[in-house]
């Protein structure tokens, strides 16, 4: 059954996000604009014309494969470096645009609570409610040694620490100002009341906050909350406090099967399922036939630059992959015992998939066609939307649109796409009025009250 569905437009300020190498040809050129503001203003525009709900920014604050040979494959490649700050753009991109949501990743690593809580509200403020936050703990060890730590925090501490920072983030949007603080009022020579705006006198394990919150509530108080961990604790984590989530999924029966489990976790926490949203990652190479859209796919491919794609993934999986040779076989390395259990068991499902249709699956083979994000699926716009469909008769609801390229690439799918699924009852044709939370949940602009966190108390 067909219905609206969620698209975030998926951004990384940076010339490589995930197509390595892919800028060395004449269409991927376009990223040579990656530290140009006018280019995002362009992108923007472009996705309020698709009436995408959000353009959604990714984020990372280390180089992927520094403890694997230095970092200079990375750096070489551009691979998601260099990289800009994505919120100190997000004043511009709100002014070029209406409608548009604007989510931004920011680690709790980078930011001072106090201080990040600060620069949230006065966004909110100047966009009218369209701030959504990306909450991420870092998988970077570069990323800790860049901030003073002597190494990576342990996985499931680092969502420990991520709940902390979101109390002391929540307590400041949501509880040092009590609703009628505002007043405005020259007969009573009040410009706020002060007895309704308090102190937080935060005390916790990494911080210590007393506040109060100096910046007036926003028109949603706390952004949209947005997260991505797959691993036992991040799961809990989103099902707890995340309001939209994106799954692991790549195909619509795993889609089902992760949306069963994370149900269950969101009601263990006393909420709804359909208090978090949804999403999977949908990345497309788009054709007017479908011989087009694989010919544009194999070009993609095979422009791959192959090295800087082991770098990412080695910085990404936390092991030491980039020196493979790309011509293994990977039957071969789903038995090396220098592997985690859950890298050989990835290797495995793999080889077992059949990804090679018949031939030996070669590590370089897994890498185009597993660990690359870009042109998974290559089809005509009626066949991306059977795609679309086939995920949400899944429960999926919407979807983390990843481009070929960062840059330039948003016009064809507005163009060609949008059109179709506008068409199938799959996405909107006209913006809701409100805030990000009132455009998504079709409700209130707050919090929900069923929201964990609004259990929180200032003591």
């Amino acid at each position: 059954m067909s219905r609206e569905l969620i698209y975030n437009g998926f951004l990384h300020l940076t010339p490589n996000h995930h197509s390595h190498g892919y800028w060395r040809t004449p269409e991927g050129q376009v990223q040579y604009n990656y530290n140009q503001l006018d280019a995002y203003v362009q992108t923007v525009k472009t996705l309020e014309k698709g009436l995408f709900d959000t353009l959604f920014i990714a984020d990372v604050v280390g180089v992927y494969g520094i403890e694997y040979g230095d970092g200079k494959t990375t750096m070489r490649a551009g691979t998601q470096f260099p990289e800009p700050d994505p919120i100190t753009i997000l004043s511009a991109l709100g002014l070029a645009t209406e409608n548009l949501g604007l989510v931004v990743t920011s680690n709790v690593i980078q930011t001072h609570p106090f201080s990040f809580a600060r620069q949230i509200s006065s966004l909110d403020e100047f966009t009218r409610g369209r701030i959504g936050w990306n909450i991420v703990t870092s998988y970077l060890s570069n990323g800790f040694r860049n901030y003073g730590y002597q190494d990576i925090v342990p996985h499931d501490e680092r969502y420990e620490w991520a709940q902390e920072y979101l109390d002391v983030a929540y307590k400041l949007w949501e509880l040092s100002w009590e609703e009628g603080a505002v007043l405005h009022d020259p007969a009573t020579n009040r410009f706020f009341d002060a007895d309704k705006i308090h102190k937080i006198n935060h005390v916790g394990k990494r911080y210590r906050v007393e506040g109060p919150h100096i910046v007036e509530p926003s028109p949603q108080r706390s952004p949209v909350f947005f997260q991505a961990g797959n691993s036992d604790a991040g799961r809990r984590f989103a099902a707890r406090n995340a309001e939209v989530t994106f799954l692991p999924s790549q195909t619509p029966d795993t889609a089902r099967k992760d949306i069963a489990i994370l149900n269950q976790d969101v009601v263990d926490y006393g909420r709804q399922p359909e208090d978090l949203k949804k999403l999977v990652m949908l990345s497309t190479v788009i054709g007017s036939t479908e011989e087009e859209a694989k010919r544009k796919q194999q070009y993609l491919f095979d422009n791959i630059d192959i090295n800087a794609l082991q770098s990412f993934y080695s910085g990404g999986s936390g092991i030491d992959l980039a020196n493979i040779d790309p011509d293994t076989p990977l039957t071969e390395l789903s038995r090396r015992e220098e592997f985690s259990q859950h890298m050989r068991s990835k290797f495995r499902i793999a080889v077992d998939a059949d990804y090679g249709q018949g031939r030996v699956l070669t590590w370089r083979e897994y890498l185009i066609q597993h660990a690359l994000l870009p042109g998974r699926f290559a089809g005509t716009p009626e066949q991306i939307a059977d795609r679309v469909q086939q995920f949400a008769d899944a429960g999926v609801d919407g979807f983390n649109v990843v481009p070929v390229t960062t840059l330039g690439w948003w016009d064809e799918w507005v163009e060609h796409v949008v059109p179709v699924l506008q068409k199938r009852g799959l996405a909107q044709t006209a913006y809701k009025p409100g805030t990000l939370r009132e455009k998504i949940f079709r409700k209130e602009s707050k919090l929900p009250a069923t929201h964990p966190q609004r259990k929180l108390t200032l003591s």
